[in-house]
């Protein structure tokens, strides 16, 4: 078996038809499985791929495991050669499976790879990123974009002259798609589950450049991601943007240590210091239903991170008590 697609499933029915139909329509001369790995899905999800796709290798987990968890289980059970971890709001393009694993095929060298993605509008997306440093925090929360000009050196946590033209070596693709040689993954024993929200994929490609495999970009193979253009109306929920501020300690916390955490959150409390500064300003002048919700997000955002201990958060799972309910933070852990 050449290549297993690996496909997390919660409530997605209405995109992941198109996903698995894609996949069998645009791929001719690959020896390839599909796994889709379930996580208690509710809105006939796994009836319909039951019935319209029986040679889809359906595993029903029974309850939401998230993402780390949910593949891990999907890529137990693969036998390919190569793993593509992939989400079900994506449409392969012609040619694109194909074209990726003869890549991969021509560098032996590498671990993993990314390729292009795209915006359902055919623009492109991105989803290619540098690893996030205290330093590219930093400039992230100062709005010092520009120095990324200058040098990737100096990133503000993405690429900010590169748009996906060439190959290239990468830090991480995000997790709506990325291959990985199957052998390496399971090694690394699959996505660190302490990840449960964001940083999965960040996680797993930091440990396999750590392993000694570079991770390579292609622009050859491209594929769309719905999902990628909007998300909740510019900003999430409360509860899942706290749940991202968790990982987000987590990653700086395992990788860079107290004194790197603790600078994690003197960034963003710098960040959101400055958002709120200039949305407030733009309140003032043109007010707004929406302007003022994001307003209350930044603030709740900001008391969250201002009252954590990040240390104590990333050894004990110790959280600030907020008296806003519900936050929305919904999904087991």
């Amino acid at each position: 078996m050449k290549l297993s697609v690996i496909i997390l499933c919660w409530n997605d029915w209405k995109v992941i038809e198109d996903c698995l139909r894609s996949i069998y329509a645009s791929t001719r001369s690959l020896e390839l499985e599909v796994i889709v790995s379930d996580n208690g899905s509710t809105d006939g999800s796994i009836e319909f791929i039951s019935k319209n796709f029986p040679e889809v290798h359906l595993i029903q987990n029974g309850k939401n495991l998230r993402f780390a968890k949910g593949n891990n289980v999907g890529i137990r059970a693969s036998q390919g050669e190569y793993a593509l971890i992939l989400n079900p709001d994506t449409i392969i393009h012609a040619g694109a499976l194909e074209r990726i694993v003869a890549f991969a095929d021509r560098h032996p060298e590498a671990g993993a790879f990314g390729c292009r993605v795209l915006n359902a509008d055919g623009t492109y997306q991105g989803c290619i990123w540098p690893f996030p440093t205290p330093g590219s925090e930093w400039r992230q929360a100062l709005g010092l974009r520009w120095l990324g000009y200058l040098s990737e050196a100096f990133h503000p946590g993405a690429y900010v002259k590169w748009k996906g033209e060439t190959e290239r070596t990468v830090g991480y693709p995000a997790g709506c798609c990325v291959l990985i040689r199957n052998e390496l993954l399971k090694r690394l024993g699959g996505f660190d589950e302490q990840f449960f929200y964001y940083y999965e994929e960040t996680d797993l490609c930091r440990r396999v450049w750590d392993a000694g495999y570079p991770i390579l970009y292609t622009p050859t193979a491209s594929i769309t991601h719905l999902g990628g253009q909007s998300t909740h109306k510019k900003f999430p929920p409360i509860g899942f943007a706290i749940d991202r501020q968790v990982t987000r300690y987590l990653y700086f916390y395992k990788y860079y240590g107290e004194r790197g955490v603790r600078s994690a959150r003197r960034s963003v409390l710098a960040g959101l210091i400055l958002r709120r500064l200039a949305e407030g300003l733009l309140q003032l002048v043109k007010p707004s239903d929406h302007g003022k919700q994001h307003l209350e997000f930044l603030g709740t955002l900001f008391e969250w991170n201002s009252r954590v201990d990040p240390v104590r958060l990333a050894k004990n799972g110790d959280e600030p008590e907020l008296h806003v309910k519900p936050l929305g933070r919904v999904l087991e852990r």
